[in-house]
């Protein structure tokens, strides 16, 4: 049960340039990264991203079952957020206050120890970097080249990002727009084993001058897991503190 908690919460180029150039641009991760925070909507304006909330509904395919659920997601950074989420699978709540955290469904969950604060941490990442990228050019992370592949029908070029937790993921990019289109993670299951996940981002839509995507959809080992469409994204000037307490 607690691994379900944690998985409901997963620069364009001058036109003067040569083809070559370009082509050095693709394998360059800090031009990858520069290209996708000006297709984002500039780094001005996702610097002044300090806190986001959002909505989501969709579907989760839990032991062979597709179920419902809607969300509602609000994060300071990368290690203050709260979810709330309920399908006819019931209720649930995730709170990580920087080194703290609580899990609840239901009756059940409380505090997280040490590894599954790391873990939650990790889905925080894998959630948020692809929409600020910014956290990318930080001391936190390493990126190097990730090399190239399609991703739909069009071409898209990567980055393997290794997190502060020593834990690594491959971040897809658009090679034409520059926009984030896939992240590919080691994720944990139901029995807490590992599973290759994937998930895609489209319908690119414009919040509060930032650029978001729309439709995220996740597979686990190639099977369908977690369908998700945001509607609505809010950047927020402030949140209050009581919003990163323990659930009641």
């Amino acid at each position: 049960m607690r691994p379900f908690i944690g998985a409901i919460l997963v620069t364009v180029v001058a036109s003067g340039l040569s083809g070559s150039a370009r082509a050095d641009d693709a394998k360059d991760p800090q031009a990858i990264l520069d290209k996708a925070i000006k297709a984002l909507g500039g780094e001005e304006k996702l610097s002044k991203v300090k806190a986001a909330s959002w909505k989501a509904k969709g579907t989760i395919n839990f032991g062979g079952n597709e179920m419902e659920f809607t969300s509602q997601t609000t994060a300071q950074g990368l290690d203050h957020v709260r979810s709330e989420f309920e399908g006819s699978f019931g209720k649930g709540f995730l709170v990580i206050a920087g080194d703290k955290g609580w899990r609840k469904f239901g009756e059940m969950g409380g505090e997280l120890d040490k590894d599954q604060l790391a873990n939650e941490k990790r889905n925080v990442h894998l959630q948020l970097v692809p929409v600020l990228i910014l956290p990318l050019k930080g001391k936190d992370f390493k990126v190097e080249t990730g090399g190239e592949q399609k991703v739909g029908d069009k071409p898209a070029v990567g980055i393997k990002v290794t997190g502060p937790e020593g834990k690594n993921f491959t971040l897809y990019f658009d090679k034409e727009s520059g926009l984030p289109v896939k992240i590919v993670a080691k994720a944990l299951g139901f029995m807490e084993d590992e599973h290759h996940q994937e998930t895609t981002f489209a319908n690119y839509k414009k919040f509060d001058g930032i650029k978001k995507a729309t439709k995220v959809d996740s597979k686990r080992d190639g099977e369908k897991f977690l369908n998700s469409e945001i509607t609505e994204f809010k950047v927020l000037d402030k949140v209050d503190p009581k919003t990163f307490t323990e659930p009641e």
